[in-house]
């Protein structure tokens, strides 16, 4: 008879996957699986629905605009040439991280977990899209710029540190995204630090932006 037609080559890699594929997939659905699990506050009748007024209370604390709007009024009425450095500062940082992780939820377009409940608090398009976690990546940015910048007692910088890590846990509590959405967006936030500190605004580097306060 005939000899048989060759395989197209698609189905060829899918008969044979290769290792790295494999561990990816297995990753994947680990990923999913524990996210899932650990999504005890994603609903009113989750096993820690009753704690979800809180965490939406975190969610908020960790949200860009708050941070952006405090940064901008304190830049407003501060009356020291060091303060208005360190904010200006840090209000570059958190717009950088606003396009950074818009740009990167743009390219991935990751679907947020499907027991999310979306009643997030202030919304923009790419916000559809779950990796990264842009509050993870908030926290991280804000937690070493703090203690980097601010001269805080020992428990400050403990309850700085506290209030990362919990907003960062909140949003698989929540259901908002999976665990690896929110440790790369841990290891992102710490990376942008770097640039904002490589980047440092002050009054020799952008005279322009400093004459204007």
């Amino acid at each position: 008879g005939a000899a048989a037609a060759p395989l197209p080559e698609e189905d060829c890699m899918k008969l044979n996957p290769s290792f790295v594929g494999i561990a990816l997939s297995s990753l994947l659905a680990i990923d999913l699986w524990a996210s899932k699990r650990l999504g005890v506050c994603a609903a009113e009748g989750s096993a820690w629905g009753s704690a979800r007024p809180l965490m939406k209370v975190i969610e908020v604390s960790g949200h860009g605009i708050p941070w952006l709007l405090g940064t901008f009024y304190g830049l407003c009425q501060s009356d020291s040439s060091a303060a208005r450095e360190v904010l200006l500062n840090l209000l570059f940082a958190l717009l950088l991280d606003l396009v950074m992780v818009a740009v990167v939820k743009g390219l991935v377009k990751r679907p947020r977990p499907t027991h999310n409940k979306m009643d997030m608090f202030v919304t923009i398009s790419v916000d559809k899209y779950s990796f990264p976690s842009g509050h993870a990546t908030r926290a991280a940015l804000v937690c070493r710029f703090v203690l980097r910048h601010l001269v805080l007692a020992v428990p400050l910088r403990v309850l700085v540190v506290l209030w990362a890590l919990i907003v960062s846990i909140s949003r698989v509590m929540l259901g908002r995204h999976n665990m690896t959405d929110v440790l790369f967006g841990l290891l992102l936030g710490y990376a942008l630090y770097g640039v904002v500190e490589h980047c440092w605004l002050s009054p020799a580097t952008a005279p322009a932006l400093f004459a204007l306060w």
